[in-house]
């Protein structure tokens, strides 16, 4: 046993140590052209970005291509050096794997960069991040499949497996398509919101009730910030499937409304002017609208619309807000006895 560990490490020992030399001057070799190149680009160039994002993948797999080119170079009697050759392929095909995908999730960063979000021009760079990121995911998911089909290929068995796997493909696909069908038809449905765009990212949504914000979109799922600071994870396939409200789809610009009961001996113009001092006075309206109705009337008072307009959702619920308090301070201080009451009459037997 000795014997034969001895004879064994005598035969490895200069194919090893070339190996290991080689990889060591390839992994120097990289770090220092890193280093070069990241010294003379600007850290928001399109390369730029593409290395930053592959750098320690690209390495791994220019480090496993010199071992694998060392492993082919040694004598073919090595013991040991068949499985070598193998673990070595298999990881090559997996760093692969990693680096393609590290550089399709680079080309989102870098639409995403060239596509800024400009003043008067947020709803296309919206719109461009949001069909960059579905269509990235996929093609991530596509590639990882592909890489570890490969990666699988390098084992002879699986090989031999081939033609039989090819017979039963028919029925392993149907069995397969019943059993994914959640996740098939979320990543169709990632696919179709992609193209046709009904929201994007940071676009406003009244979604079962909850006011929140589009904070993320994966490859099955969207994450909603709520306006409380919760999130709501919501399956894409729930948007294609079911109604929901999108308060920026053009434009953020929305239009509020207050409701106040009175009395019927209530004056309205007092309440009319009265709202556009409020109005005035606050930097959350846009000047765009300022509207007041009698909207609705019953048997015992009328309903006062008092319609406003702000630049987005958040000022208008702050504006909706400070505009009740204000005009209900302004009917207690001036008109107490203005506020809905209920009339009756006694008659006698």
């Amino acid at each position: 046993m000795a014997e034969a560990f001895e004879a064994g490490f005598k035969a490895w020992l200069w194919p090893g140590f070339s190996a290991i030399l080689a990889v060591l001057a390839t992994y120097v070799i990289f770090r220092l052209a890193l280093a070069v190149f990241r010294h003379f680009s600007e850290s928001r160039t399109v390369l730029r970005l593409f290395l930053d994002a592959a750098a320690r993948a690209l390495g791994v797999v220019f480090c496993l291509l010199a071992l694998t080119g060392s492993l082919k170079a040694a004598p073919a009697d090595l013991p040991l050096i068949a499985a070598l050759q193998h673990v070595t392929t298999l990881l090559l095909v997996l760093a692969i794997t990693w680096a393609a995908v590290r550089l399709t999730s680079a080309i989102g960063d870098v639409i995403v960069a060239l596509n800024p979000v400009l003043e008067g021009q947020w709803k296309r760079a919206r719109k461009v991040e949001t069909q960059t990121r579905f269509l990235v995911r996929a093609l991530n998911i596509l590639i990882v499949i592909i890489g570890f089909g490969a990666a699988l290929m390098t084992f002879e068995s699986v090989q031999h497996m081939g033609a039989s796997l090819l017979a039963s493909a028919g029925v392993g696909g149907l069995i397969l398509g019943f059993a994914a069908r959640p996740v098939l038809s979320n990543l169709l449905a990632g696919m179709q919101i992609a193209l046709t765009q009904p929201f994007r990212i940071d676009d406003v949504l009244h979604v079962q009730g909850e006011w929140c914000w589009v904070e993320e979109v994966t490859s099955t799922y969207v994450i909603l910030r709520v306006w409380d600071l919760r999130r709501l994870v919501v399956p894409l396939q729930w948007f294609i499937e079911n109604p929901f409200q999108n308060w920026s789809r053009h434009s953020a610009e929305l239009l509020g409304t207050v409701f106040i009961w009175v009395d019927y001996t209530m004056p309205v113009e007092p309440l009319r002017q009265e709202f556009n001092r409020l109005l005035a006075q606050s930097n959350l309206w846009d000047g765009a609208l300022a509207t007041v109705q009698v909207t609705d009337s019953n048997d015992q008072a009328m309903q006062v619309r008092f319609l406003m307009s702000a630049s987005n959702s958040s000022a208008n619920w702050d504006l909706r807000c400070a505009v009740r308090e204000g005009l209900v301070t302004f009917i207690q201080e001036n008109y107490p006895s203005q506020l809905p009451r209920l009339r009756a009459r006694l008659v006698e037997s």
